[in-house]
């Protein structure tokens, strides 16, 4: 399972939030998603842990937590959800397509 943290300073490099998230147990690894056109962090992460108990101890201590000044939200990490083709979304869901 992964860890979500949002809400974070976009001056944040992997090495940080792997030496904050350590505090509270192996770091398996972290993943700071970039912005395809500009490159820069988009503001949120993934940390993986190397247990459930430790994850927990994570999010219980960190969510709401102040660093770097900003609140950090901090929770479990859903899936990531089908958004469909990039060329509109599942075409299959329109109006049109009870008709034919």
């Amino acid at each position: 399972m992964s860890i979500y943290v949002g809400n974070l300073s976009y001056e944040v490099a992997q090495e940080d939030l792997n030496a904050v998230f350590a505090e509270y147990g192996s770091v398996k690894r972290v993943q700071l998603p970039t912005d395809r056109e500009t490159g820069r962090p988009r503001g949120f992460g993934f940390v993986e842990m190397g247990t459930e108990a430790e994850e927990t101890a994570a999010i219980e201590a960190l969510d709401g937590a102040e660093w770097m000044g900003r609140m950090l939200k901090v929770n479990k990490a859903k899936p990531r959800e089908d958004r469909g083709s990039s060329f509109g979304g599942n075409r299959r869901n329109n109006s049109f397509s009870s008709r034919y």
